[in-house]
């Protein structure tokens, strides 16, 4: 008896640049913080995430109390996210309204991002007493079973840091603390057929780096996640910039994405296939004391007045939003860009941008890394214009993904050129492309890709409008659908999941 499979497909044009052709698409970790749900008259909700455009989300942030447990930050939000909207009408919760069955659905794994900036002054105490560490690993079971989460990701902020209350013993505990939970959630993971996924977010500056085993910690560890942003800000005493890609040409030569990469990979010896980069979906803000510029001394001080709304660390839509105020930068050498206020607006902004996640996301493939995080989701979903409520498209993510996903090295097609649409959505047994009548002309090349980019099936359309593809040649997973059409072509991502 066939397998019955059915699609879920998702029509998402991607913007394709560089392609790979031998390597699959990597991981995309998106953090999605509960505050932010929020934001926006919540706007960004599991309803409206697209779940397409990640691998993985990292539910931030459950707090690490003193004997142990976890708690939730925020049990209204966390209630809402994790188990769904309420059923007013007959109680419990509506289904398929959760971050975490809405992900699933798509193919898409849940983490709870435990700790965080503010969350990780108890993780010393807990992973130097045998009982706390034995007391957390089961409360990490607890929490997978309770949500259906696929794993686990510890965010202590940093082992060694003394104004977190780190200690010198944070080193070798950080390797028990792991191997507790590891063992626990394998176990749990053993009893119910499910492979558990345990990783960590780890600090891109060398004193971070320099408080961590990391022969012991890489083979604890499925993705170690580089929070490779926040090198400067208006904590630093000249402008600079908050993410550099390479080297500035001013500042600590280490406090970049290159240097951070290099020493995990060259000194420590870690996997790059476990290595995923931060990339900043945020700026940040420095007031400077007279011309705004790249390296002139600041004040000190954040713009929370032009950034009121992020606390002068503002999320990508609302940089867009304030443009206006600012002329635009390219650091070449960095390969980052800035802004500076204009008239008498005393602002530097450091912040990326679709070019400079272009590079970032080459950067990752060149040097065959596990993928990339973002922190976090939320900064890149536009609105069609500012408080309109209706989402008009998430260009950084699309970035990435059309460095990570693409097949061939062709321009893109516009929507001018080529008008198609895919259908059903799900589809069960088969699904159409109908390319509509108003197209100038034919024909059109169609592929099936693997993430691999191996051709699954290849066809050619001519004259009739309609191609119908049996899924029965398809397993679960993801795939793309390249359309190739005078010399030009477009990216669908599809996600195939058994039933």
């Amino acid at each position: 008896m066939k397998t019955k499979i059915s699609f879920l497909i998702t029509l998402i044009a991607f913007s394709v640049e560089y392609v790979i052709a031998q390597t699959p698409c990597k991981e995309i970790v998106g953090y999605y913080p509960n505050w932010q749900w929020y934001d926006r008259s919540k706007l960004v909700n599991p309803q409206s995430i697209d779940y397409s455009k990640y691998t993985i989300l990292n539910y931030c942030f459950m707090k690490l109390e003193t004997d142990g447990t976890i708690s939730l930050t925020d049990p209204w939000a966390d209630d809402n996210l994790l188990n769904g909207l309420p059923d007013w009408q007959n109680g419990g919760y509506l289904p398929n309204t959760s971050i975490i069955e809405l992900a699933h659905n798509s193919g898409v794994k849940v983490l709870p991002s435990i700790g965080g900036w503010t969350l990780s002054s108890n993780f010393p105490s807990v992973a130097a007493d045998s009982m706390k560490r034995a007391t957390f690993a089961q409360a990490c079971v607890d929490l997978i079973q309770q949500y259906d989460f696929d794993g686990i990701d510890l965010d202590w902020e940093y082992p060694g840091y003394i104004p977190h209350s780190g200690t010198p013993m944070d080193k070798s505990n950080f390797n028990l603390l792991l191997q507790a939970v590891r063992t626990a959630i394998d176990n749990y993971g053993l009893s119910v057929g499910k492979t558990m996924q345990l990783t960590a977010a780890v600090g891109a500056s060398e004193s971070h780096m320099d408080e961590i085993d990391w022969p012991v910690v890489e083979q604890y560890l499925d993705i170690i996640n580089l929070m490779s942003y926040d090198f400067f800000g208006a904590f630093s005493s000249i402008t600079n910039h908050n993410a550099p890609l390479y080297q500035s040409a001013q500042g600590d030569p280490s406090f970049n994405v290159d240097s951070a990469v290099t020493k995990l990979v060259n000194q420590y010896g870690v996997n790059p296939n476990k290595i995923t980069v931060g990339v900043a979906f945020y700026g940040r803000s420095s007031k400077t004391s007279g011309t705004p510029n790249i390296f002139v001394p600041t004040t000190g001080a954040v713009d929370d007045v032009t950034f009121s709304d992020d606390a002068g660390s503002p999320l990508y839509y609302n940089i867009l939003n304030k443009l206006n105020l600012f002329s635009q930068h390219w650091d070449s050498q960095a390969q980052v860009p800035f802004l500076t206020g204009n008239n008498s607006l005393q602002t530097f902004v450091s912040y990326d941008n679709e070019q400079s996640i272009s590079e970032k996301a080459q950067f990752i493939v060149n040097r065959n890394l596990r993928g990339a995080i973002i922190w976090e989701i939320t900064g890149d979903y536009l609105e069609t214009f500012p408080g309109s409520g209706v989402i008009s498209g998430t260009p950084l993510v699309n970035t990435i993904n059309s460095i990570f996903c693409g097949t061939t090295n062709l321009p893109i097609i516009t929507e001018d050129e080529l008008s198609y649409n895919i259908f059903p959505n799900p589809a069960t047994d088969k699904f159409t492309i109908r390319f509509n009548s108003n197209n100038k002309s034919l024909p059109v090349k169609i592929e099936i890709r693997n993430v691999f980019g191996s051709i699954i099936e290849e066809r050619n359309l001519n004259d009739n409008r309609d191609l119908v593809f049996n899924n029965s040649k398809l397993s679960s997973g993801n795939y793309l659908i390249n359309i190739i059409f005078e010399n030009k072509q477009t990216v669908k991502k599809i996600i195939s999941l058994i039933k």
